[in-house]
C-alpha cells in the first residue's frame, strides 16, 4: 500500500470508460450515454490498477458512464454533482471538426459552448471540489469526465483553467494529483493520462485459488 502523509490527500483521477460518442469524437456533456462493452472491460482494469491502494474517500459524477465505471472498478462512490462534465449546450453531440465548419477557429477553452457553460463556470465547480478534497486526508479516488478533469487539474495547480487545452486525457486513464515537498501550498501533477493498465501493465493480478 502506498504511504501518504496523514495530513495530505493524494487524489487519483479516473476518466470513465469508452462510450459510443468517445469513439466518434462527439462532445458528450450531459447526455447520459452508457459505456460500450469495451468501456466496461476497461473500467474493470482501473480497479485492478489501483487494487493495492486503500482509499479514504471515493467520489463520482452522477452521470452513468462515470458511476458505472466506478462500480465496475469495484467502488461504492459518493455522487457529487459538481463532478458533472462540461455542459456543451448547443454543441452537445457535435464533433469539433463540424463545429469549426460553422464557427471557424472555435476552441472550447476559449469560447465555451453556446447555451452551455463557460470555462469559468466549469472551473468554479472544480474549485469547489478541490477545496473539499484538500481538507481531506489519505488516498482519494475521483471518477469523472475528460474535459472536466482537464480543467480540474489546471485548477489544482492554480493555473488558469484554459491550461486544460494542453492536457490530453484518454478514456479509462489514471492521473494523480499531489503536492511537491509534501506542502499544501505546492500542489502538483504527479502522474497524467496513464493507461498502461489497459494493456495489463501495473495491474494487481488476482491469485487463483
Amino acid at each position: 500500500m502506498a504511504v501518504v502523509p496523514s495530513n495530505l490527500p493524494k487524489v487519483y483521477l479516473a476518466r470513465h470508460g469508452e462510450t459510443e460518442w468517445t469513439k466518434t469524437g462527439q462532445h458528450t456533456g450531459r447526455t447520459d450515454i452508457p459505456l460500450t462493452p469495451d468501456g466496461e472491460e476497461d473500467a474493470k482494469l482501473i480497479g485492478l490498477r489501483v487494487a493495492h491502494l486503500q482509499f479514504s474517500h471515493v467520489f463520482t459524477s452522477p452521470l452513468q458512464r462515470a458511476k458505472r465505471t466506478s462500480e465496475l472498478a469495484g467502488f461504492a462512490a459518493l455522487v457529487d454533482p459538481d463532478l458533472m462534465e462540461w455542459d456543451y449546450g448547443s454543441y452537445e453531440g457535435k464533433k469539433t471538426v463540424d463545429i469549426r465548419k460553422e464557427n471557424p477557429g472555435w476552441q472550447l477553452a476559449k469560447h465555451g459552448a453556446p447555451n452551455g457553460e463557460t470555462i469559468q463556470q466549469v472551473a468554479a465547480r472544480a474549485d469547489r471540489v478541490i477545496a473539499k478534497l484538500k481538507a481531506l486526508t489519505g488516498n482519494i479516488l475521483v471518477f469523472a469526465h475528460g474535459h472536466y478533469l482537464r480543467v480540474f487539474a489546471a485548477r489544482w495547480v492554480g493555473a488558469d483553467p484554459s491550461f486544460c487545452q494542453h492536457l490530453l486525457l484518454g478514456t479509462s486513464s489514471i492521473s494523480v494529483l499531489y503536492f511537491d515537498h509534501g506542502k499544501l501550498d505546492e500542489p502538483a501533477i504527479m502522474l497524467w493520462n496513464d493507461d498502461r493498465h489497459l494493456s495489463g501493465e501495473g495491474c494487481v493480478i488476482p491469485v487463483k485459488k
